[in-house]
């Protein structure tokens, strides 16, 4: 029996010794618990620090609070920037409206102080007729679509001065209308009733530009309105019925605005183009009686006197 049970114990010895062994290993690779401390409670790893919980910065990721210093300051610089040219732009405007502003305040002091007091009145009432036999008065030269008008004095029988100037003004007109987009009324006046009647003004005025009116009237009707409009004219003395003779009269074109009144005269010196761009001047420049009475009463009335 012994033999038998030695064989026996000596064919499990090595694997008795190869699990004791593997169990020794593990146990040694297996921390010993301090301090009573639960071996199945995984141990904490004492070489990381314990951070505290801090709020969220606004830094972005990857920026630093020196880049958030740096983007504010350049958003200041772009506002300003901005400001400045706002600025600049704003006051540029300001500028071009007051210059602007500050012509049409000198022309309209200008036209105002060419019939003020103490000077004799131009224009007025009177009644004539025109080419066609209707009536036209001083309110024919009223309207509210600011069309100016422009009056001449002549008579059909005149040589040379007369022509000249009627070209000159369809000239006048033509630049206006074509330049600035500006239409007038003109009106040819006869300072010779006896011999211009309707259908030789109408006759007459066929070469000259299509648009110009032609007014004659009774002699005293054409002495008065000669008279307010402060037209030198003259006929010689004794004339015979069919003789043919000169009228001497006034050479200068009326310029009246919308409202009827007087604004400016324009003499034989002033050529076609000066004419044209002074005209504009004025009805650029032109601003209604009652709104120039609304200005004086606005904020802005100071400098509107």
């Amino acid at each position: 029996m012994l033999p038998a049970f030695r064989n026996l114990s000596l064919k499990r010895a090595p694997v008795l010794s190869g699990r004791l062994i593997h169990t020794s290993r593990v146990l040694l690779n297996q921390k010993v618990p301090e301090n009573n401390e639960d071996p199945k409670k995984p141990a904490e790893n004492k070489s990381q620090p314990n951070y505290k919980k801090r709020p969220l910065s606004r830094v972005a990721i990857g920026g630093t609070p020196q880049s958030k210093k740096l983007a504010a300051s350049k958003g200041i610089e772009f506002a300003a920037w901005r400001a400045v040219i706002v600025l600049i732009v704003g006051g540029g405007i300001f500028t071009w409206w007051f210059s602007r502003e500050k012509e049409k305040l000198r022309l309209q002091k200008e036209v105002e102080a060419k019939r003020g007091v103490g000077k004799p009145l131009i224009g007025g009432n009177f009644t004539l007729i025109d080419e066609n036999g209707n009536t036209f008065t001083q309110e024919n030269l009223k309207n509210n679509q600011k069309k100016f008008s422009i009056l001449y004095f002549g008579f059909t029988h005149c040589p040379d001065v007369c022509p000249d100037e009627l070209d000159k003004l369809g000239d006048m007109l033509e630049d206006l209308k074509n330049n600035s987009g500006i239409e007038l009324q003109p009106v040819f006046i006869t300072c010779d009733p006896a011999r211009d009647s309707p259908e030789v003004i109408k006759q007459y005025l066929e070469d000259f530009h299509p648009s110009i009116i032609g007014l004659t009237g009774t002699y005293e009707q054409v002495k008065n309105v000669c008279k307010k409009y402060r037209v030198y004219f003259s006929t010689p003395p004794d004339v015979k019925p069919g003789q043919d003779y000169l009228v001497d009269h006034s050479i200068f074109f009326y310029l009246m605005d919308c409202e009827g009144n007087f604004v400016d005269v324009i003499g034989r010196e002033v050529d076609a183009k000066s004419g044209a761009e002074k005209i504009k001047k004025y009805v650029d420049s032109f601003i209604p009686e009652a709104e120039r009475e609304a200005r004086k009463n606005s904020w802005l009335g100071f400098l509107y006197k």
